[in-house]
């Protein structure tokens, strides 16, 4: 079983600082530390190739990047009719070779599950990336039995996002082949740090999670007051300590 643990984003803030090495770029230095990293700015704007290639060389080989898709995709155009956008992607991600990892897709709070619409998506989304996608949709209307049977259908993932932004949205669902948990902070979003009894809960949820031999993702999103990093840091300590029985 894979284990991966990062932050959005490679910030290394002052109060973990003396706890990653004092050599090298930003990226270089919380590599070595934390195995995995969600990168959030593409949302926001395209990158170069030669900017990916940059970031995947400074990694070592068994560190992983998630991407997530862009607004444009998933605000603006809301799944439908991006092949342009999704064929810029896939030309993008190329840059980061063998340390891509999932693509994630969050969707708007008001967009509802359609399978048409997902679907047609989907499809899209897999003739042209060659990556496994997970979702992290907000309106009640994807977390549902029937929707979790039709994604698991798919073999595509959905997040589970704390603070829940609809009933169910807290622990994963969809295929259980991969399990991503986004954790944004809580009670003040990207604020609050998890601190140890919250983080000892999230790992045995984590271990419970999704099938024997599935890539298990948690990202600390709550990056605004620096805390991700340390309890990225924390989780990773917890669970190089965990018994055998917790994973198997």
């Amino acid at each position: 079983m894979t284990l991966r643990i990062g932050t959005a984003g490679w910030a290394i803030p002052a109060g973990v600082r003396d706890r990653f090495p004092v050599a090298g770029g930003g990226l270089e230095r919380y590599a070595s530390r934390l195995g995995a990293v969600e990168i959030n700015s593409t949302f926001y704007r395209r990158h170069r190739v030669s900017t990916f290639e940059r970031w995947a060389a400074a990694t070592p080989a068994d560190f992983r990047f998630a991407v997530k898709a862009p607004r444009e995709i998933t605000h603006r155009r809301k799944l439908e009719n991006c092949e342009d956008l999704l064929a810029d992607l896939a030309v993008d991600l190329r840059g980061l070779g063998d340390r891509l990892g999932p693509v994630l897709i969050q969707t708007p709070p008001g967009l509802a599950f359609d399978k048409t619409r997902t679907g047609a998506f989907l499809d899209a989304c897999k003739a042209q990336i060659d990556a496994s996608i997970v979702l992290e949709p907000r309106h009640d209307s994807w977390f549902t039995a029937a929707a979790d049977h039709w994604l698991a259908s798919r073999r595509v993932a959905r997040v589970a996002a704390d603070p829940e932004p609809a009933p169910g949205a807290g622990l994963p669902g969809g295929s259980e082949g991969q399990v991503y948990f986004r954790l944004h902070g809580s009670p003040h979003m990207y604020r609050s740090a998890y601190g140890t009894d919250r983080l000892k809960t999230i790992l045995q949820r984590v271990a419970a999670a999704g099938e024997v031999g599935a890539e298990r993702w948690v990202i600390f999103d709550n990056t605004a007051s620096g805390a991700a990093a340390a309890d990225a840091l924390a989780l990773a300590g917890l669970a190089r300590s965990a018994p055998p029985a917790v994973w198997s």
